[in-house]
């Protein structure tokens, strides 16, 4: 049988990762992402499964970001019954992550039917926190680079990229052929995480483009974060930085502390306000081999901020004066605590909020970024005044020259690369880029569409 590889995810958009495997072996599912971003892209999550669930063999996961893994409680509850096999990171991370994203649709779908935000009379949540913890009992866990057997001459292996803790590029070999996917991949120059493995010779190579059109700025975002705090908060004001509850507030404290210690910045408040991210704080230090943290700038990270557990206490923030920082989830002001920040703060011109990382089309954060200056958040329009600051310097994917650079140490060029994971405009500058500059075929693959990876190792 002839190994298939069919693209039902992340070919137009850089959420919604999902790619499937027919192999001798069964179907094998690569990432199951939620989309985000653009309604269109979201009603996408409303429908059925391309393929039936309970049809796929094993599932494989490259990291914990909800855009990778955000699907599996419905693909669970709609039928799959197989393995879902990921690192010891990744495992860990998700069992955060997964019921938190179910308990939050839950809110969400609650809030609207007793507000009447939404069209439907009786909203209902994509899945629910139950659903979450059903999908994690199909969890198997694994070390880097163990061999993951999947039946009949199919195995997977995954290989550190970087990016956050767990995050994993996956090998397969399906009878002879090899297919890598790079998940999301990291920067040789992280200032929290090691750089990604360089890549190894493969038929098929499938890469993520999420900055594929832009190189990062060479500017010091500490030295950018410290101007800004120290701005802001001389006048008495907050700065909010909403960010992503794993990877990117840790990379945030650490900044933080370590300007803390310079005396680059005052001695104010800083608020770490997001449950998952103060769990997250414990796998980090389960892993130190993943990270560049040393013990001591740990307990510096960690002993910088308040943590804000319960949810009297995050609106008790609300009500206090300045000057602080406030670190909060979600990273693009999709959801979670930072958005009541947002109609706390954002209507005042004394404050900042610092957008700290990739703001996919379709969020508040795009919004924001692009100039917006009003934001619907749960029914109301919240004026924005506060000063916006994109500081995309703290990204934690690599850059278009990054990726190029990865690219070019591979041993053997694959027979064919295609480009995911990425806004079009970014895909398709990644895509010539490879091609100007490396000589390899490559292109930009259609959601849905099927590739025999058996024909391309052997021809």
């Amino acid at each position: 049988m002839d190994t298939t590889l069919r693209f039902l995810g992340a070919t137009d958009t850089v959420t919604g990762s999902r790619y499937l495997l027919d192999t001798s072996a069964g179907r094998i599912l690569v990432d199951c992402g939620l989309f985000q971003g653009y309604k269109a892209l979201r009603e996408r999550n409303w429908k059925p499964f391309p393929v039936d669930p309970s049809s796929i063999h094993a599932v494989l996961i490259t990291h914990a970001h909800l855009d990778h893994t955000g699907y599996l409680p419905a693909l669970v509850r709609d039928g799959f019954r197989g393995r879902i096999h990921a690192t010891h990171g990744t495992t860990d991370l998700s069992g955060l992550i997964l019921p938190d994203s179910g308990r939050l649709l839950e809110e969400q779908a609650l809030y609207s039917s007793r507000h009447h935000t939404s069209k439907h009379e009786q909203p209902r949540p994509l899945y629910t926190e139950r659903d979450a913890m059903a999908a994690l009992e199909r969890f198997s866990s694994h070390p880097f680079d163990d061999e993951v057997p999947l039946g009949d001459a199919v195995s997977a292996h995954f290989v550190p990229a970087g990016h956050i803790l767990g995050a994993a590029q996956v090998r397969v070999e399906a009878g002879g052929t090899r297919v890598h996917f790079t998940g999301d991949l990291g920067r040789a120059d992280d200032t929290l995480m090691k750089p990604p493995r360089p890549l190894e010779e493969t038929d098929v190579l499938v890469t993520e483009s999420t900055y594929g059109d832009r190189v990062h700025p060479p500017e010091d975002p500490s030295s950018r974060l410290g101007d800004v705090i120290t701005r802001v908060c001389g006048r008495g004001g907050f700065v909010i930085l909403p960010a992503f509850a794993v990877g990117r507030a840790e990379t945030l404290l650490l900044h933080l502390s370590r300007l803390r210690e310079l005396g680059a910045i005052p001695d104010v408040p800083v608020y770490l306000n997001s449950p998952m991210a103060v769990n997250a704080s414990d796998i980090y230090e389960r892993y130190p081999q993943e990270h560049r943290i040393s013990a001591h700038e740990f307990a510096n990270m960690y002993g910088l901020a308040t943590l804000v557990r319960t949810v009297d206490e995050s609106k008790l923030l609300n009500l206090r004066g300045g000057p602080a920082v406030i670190i909060s989830a979600s990273g693009m002001l999709e959801g979670g605590r930072v958005l009541h920040h947002i109609i706390a703060y954002g209507s005042d011109s004394r404050n900042a909020i610092v957008l700290t990382g990739f703001q996919a089309g379709g969020t508040r954060g795009a919004a924001l970024q692009r100039g917006e200056r009003s934001l619907r958040i749960y029914g109301q329009d919240v004026p924005i005044r506060a000063k916006v600051v994109a500081l995309e310097s703290l990204s934690a994917h690599a850059d278009a020259s990054q990726i190029l650079e990865w690219l070019r140490a591979a041993p053997v060029p694959p027979k064919a690369t295609f480009v995911t994971h990425g806004e079009p405009g970014a895909s398709d500058a990644l895509r010539l880029r490879i091609q100007r500059t490396l000589g390899w075929p490559v292109r930009v693959p259609d959601l849905g569409e099927t590739v025999d990876v058996t024909a391309i190792a052997r021809a």
